[in-house]
C-alpha cells in the first residue's frame, strides 16, 4: 500500500483541501531522512518558505485527532489482525524545557530513568505474529496541572478532561480498542499496571486474560493467606523451575528460569497465578507478574506473553527513530495530539510495509529453489 493510499483513509477527517494535503506532506516528513522532524524542517524538506502550513495543521486547522486515531485503529487491524494478539499498555517520556508545554512537569521518566522535566504519554500497543504498533495514545495531565485553570487555559486542554492516572487511561484505551473490534487474547504491562487492583478488577471482569508485572513488595492471596511475591517465590523448591525462552532478543532468545502457582480465585473455568521470573546468572534477579487466564494455560504461554511485552519497546525505538515522535515543538494539548496520532500512523505505515516485504520473501526464495 503507497502513503498516498494512507493518507486517503483519513482525507475525510479534513474538511477543506489544504489541511488534507500537508497531512500527506507531513506523514511524508516524519517517513523521510530529516535529522529533526519539527515544522521548521520538516517544511524545508518540503520545499516550503516557512513552517506555517504545518503549524496550522498541527495547531489551528479543523480537524479531530481522535478520529484519526480511529483510523490507525481500522488501518492496524485490516494488516496486522490476529486472533492471539497482545495488547501492551507502556508509556514513555518527551523530555522539555520550561513550564508552558502541557502536562510538563518534573516528574519520573523511564526513558530517562530518573526524575526529569518531561511530558509523559501513555500508549497502547498491539502485538501480532504479523508485526507490531501503536492503537492509541494519552498524554498525562499530572494532578498539579489537572487544577492549575490558568495553565489549563493557556495550553488549550479541555474542559471535560479531569486527572486520571496511568492506569485509568490505560483502561480507556483498552476499553476503546476492544470496543473497536481490535482481536486481541491478552494484555500485558509493567507493574505501573500490574500494581492497580483497579485495572486488574476491570480486566477480570470482562474477562481479559492478562500478564501484568508487580512489584517485589506486592500481595498476593494463596490459601487465604496474604504473602509478599518476594516470600512465595523464595519458597519455591528447586523442582518449580523451568528454563525457558521468553522470546528472540537483539543476542538471540531471552533465556530464563519461570515458576508459577496459583492464587486465589472465585471466577469458574479462570484462574489467577503468580508468575516469577528469574535470571540464570543471579537467581536473586527477579521480576514477578500477576496472570489472570483460562484454567488450561501453560506455563510456556504465560511465559510467551510475558517474553511479548518487549515489544513495545521496539515500537517505541522504531517510533521515535524513523519517525519522529518525540521530535515535536508543539505546546498545546491539540498539538501534542495531532502530531503523535500522525506519528504513530506513520510507524504503523512503516510496520505494514516490512510485514508485507517479509511475507513476500519466502516465495522469492521458494521460486529460487525450483530453477535451481
Amino acid at each position: 500500500m503507497q502513503l498516498e493510499q494512507v493518507a486517503e483513509r483519513i482525507g475525510s477527517r479534513f474538511l477543506r483541501s489544504e489541511p488534507r494535503r500537508q497531512a500527506l506532506a507531513y506523514l511524508q516528513g516524519l517517513l523521510s531522512s530529516v535529522e529533526r522532524k519539527n515544522s521548521w524542517q520538516l517544511a524545508e524538506q518540503a520545499g516550503d518558505p516557512g513552517p506555517y502550513r504545518f503549524q496550522h495543521l498541527l495547531g489551528r486547522a479543523v480537524w479531530e485527532a481522535d478520529e484519526v486515531r480511529d483510523d490507525l485503529q481500522a488501518y492496524v487491524r485490516e494488516h496486522l489482525a490476529d486472533a492471539d494478539g497482545v495488547l501492551i499498555v507502556d508509556e514513555t517520556g518527551f523530555l522539555k524545557k520550561g513550564e508552558q508545554s502541557v502536562g510538563v512537569q518534573r516528574q519520573y521518566s523511564g526513558t530517562a530513568g530518573r526524575i526529569e522535566n518531561c511530558q509523559i504519554g501513555v500508549f497502547l500497543a498491539y502485538q501480532s505474529a504479523h508485526g507490531h504498533a501503536f492503537l492509541d495514545r494519552a498524554l498525562y495531565v499530572p494532578a498539579e496541572w489537572a487544577e492549575d485553570k490558568p495553565r489549563r487555559r493557556a495550553a488549550g486542554v479541555p474542559e471535560e478532561i479531569r486527572f486520571a492516572t496511568k492506569p485509568v487511561l490505560a483502561r480507556q484505551m483498552i476499553e476503546r480498542a476492544l470496543a473497536k473490534g481490535i482481536p486481541a487474547r491478552w494484555v500485558s504491562g509493567d507493574s505501573v499496571y500490574g500494581n492497580d487492583g483497579k485495572l486488574r478488577l476491570w480486566l477480570e471482569e470482562h474477562p481479559v486474560a492478562h500478564v501484568l508485572g508487580v512489584s517485589g513488595n506486592h500481595f498476593v492471596v494463596i490459601g487465604w493467606q496474604q504473602q509478599k511475591v518476594s516470600a512465595v517465590a523464595a519458597q519455591f523448591p528447586p523442582e518449580a523451575w523451568q528454563p525457558l525462552s521468553a522470546g528472540a532478543g537483539s543476542k538471540g532468545p531471552r533465556w530464563y528460569e519461570w515458576a508459577a502457582v496459583e492464587t486465589n480465585s472465585l471466577l469458574e473455568g479462570w484462574t489467577r497465578w503468580l508468575l516469577v521470573r528469574r535470571s540464570l546468572d543471579n537467581p536473586q534477579e527477579r521480576a514477578y507478574y500477576r496472570v489472570f487466564a483460562p484454567a488450561k494455560t501453560t506455563l510456556n504461554e504465560m511465559v510467551a506473553v510475558a517474553g511479548k511485552r518487549w515489544s513495545v519497546e521496539e515500537c517505541f525505538a522504531a517510533a521515535k527513530g524513523e519517525c519522529g515522535l518525540d521530535q515535536y515543538e508543539v505546546r498545546s494539548w491539540t498539538g501534542w495530539h495531532r502530531h503523535v496520532t500522525l506519528a504513530l500512523l506513520a510507524h504503523a505505515y512503516l510496520t505494514v510495509v516490512r510485514a508485507q516485504v517479509v511475507g513476500k520473501a519466502p516465495k522469492k526464495r521458494k521460486l529460487l529453489a525450483k530453477t535451481r
